[in-house]
């Protein structure tokens, strides 16, 4: 027999959603970031992600960094440890838009600085070439 998942449409009276859920809300925290608009910005979110198994990700025009990271209050039936004396920021956290029923999706995802670097490089203008004694010449080939 396959069990169905809850949904907000069809959880009974009285009852909380978190009572169906894994705590997906407690397993990270993002931070919102200013969109990069540099080669630098991006550089530095670049450094970011080469440090841990953070990412960046894009939810409409609002960048933010992703750092995992389960609370460690989190008991194992899911339940805060702590609830009485939980921090402000969880006490005004609803299920109204939690992500329960979300399935993970973003505008844009980078989950490696390899792929933060391959999207500034599209969306960046090309860096103009440079050269110390004027304007860079190519190397003559020699047919031999």
């Amino acid at each position: 027999m396959t069990e169905t998942k809850m949904t907000r449409e069809t959880l009974p009276a009285g009852e909380v959603l978190c009572s169906y859920c894994t705590a997906r809300c407690c397993r990270y925290f993002a931070m919102q970031i200013d969109r990069p608009k540099t080669r630098e910005q991006y550089d530095h979110l670049r450094w970011y992600l080469l440090h841990g198994p953070y990412s960046v990700f894009v939810d409409g025009e609002s960048w933010y960094l992703m750092v995992p990271g389960d609370c460690k209050h989190i008991l194992p039936d899911y339940r805060c440890g702590i609830y009485e004396t939980r921090p402000q920021i969880c006490r005004t956290y609803t299920t109204d838009e939690c992500e329960y029923d979300n399935d993970g999706v973003y505008d844009q995802l980078f989950e490696t600085p390899e792929q933060l670097w391959e999207y500034a490089l599209a969306v960046l203008p090309a860096e103009p070439r440079r050269s110390v004694d004027g304007p860079v010449s190519l190397p003559i080939l020699q047919v031999s």
